[in-house]
């Protein structure tokens, strides 16, 4: 089932721009944060980030693209007209996605135990969902998306 066509989706070219920007500004936040909070060394820490950045870039050009289809599917709105209640469904949905793959990596490549990679995991969700969805909106504004007629 394709979206209305009346509803443009962001061109592959956009969405590999966006998921780069999103994880570069994203590693310069995180990984010193990381090394800080769980008295990482900051090499280990950056290893950590990018290796969860690959992850993270794979599954956030999939989930968003879905997102965004479901979203021009089911309400015929394009993603940079979302409101903010889908914005943080979106952002929360795609954190809690995310932590299912980066758990293993966090234990496999650090020194911290289950629960403590966990309430790492934990922490480094809740701020990547705060800058997901500042992120997006912010993309959104300066990156909107051009109707395929435009």
């Amino acid at each position: 089932m394709e979206p209305p066509a009346s509803v443009p989706l962001r061109s592959l070219t956009d969405r590999i721009r966006q998921v780069l920007l999103f994880e570069i500004i994203g590693l310069a936040i995180m990984t010193p944060l990381f090394a800080w909070g769980s008295d990482e060394p900051l090499t280990t820490s950056a290893g950590l980030m990018a290796a969860m950045a690959a992850v993270a870039a794979l599954w956030n050009g999939l989930y968003s693209s879905a997102f965004d289809w479901l979203e021009a599917r089911l309400a015929g709105r394009q993603a940079d007209h979302r409101p903010t209640i889908l914005r943080l469904i979106h952002a929360t949905g795609f954190e809690l996605g995310l932590m299912l793959a980066t758990l293993p990596l966090i234990v496999l490549m650090t020194r911290l135990g289950w629960l403590e990679a966990l309430a790492a995991d934990l922490a480094m969700a809740a701020a990547y969902t705060a800058y997901a969805y500042v992120f997006n909106l912010i993309y959104d504004r300066i990156f909107p998306i051009r109707s395929k007629e435009a």
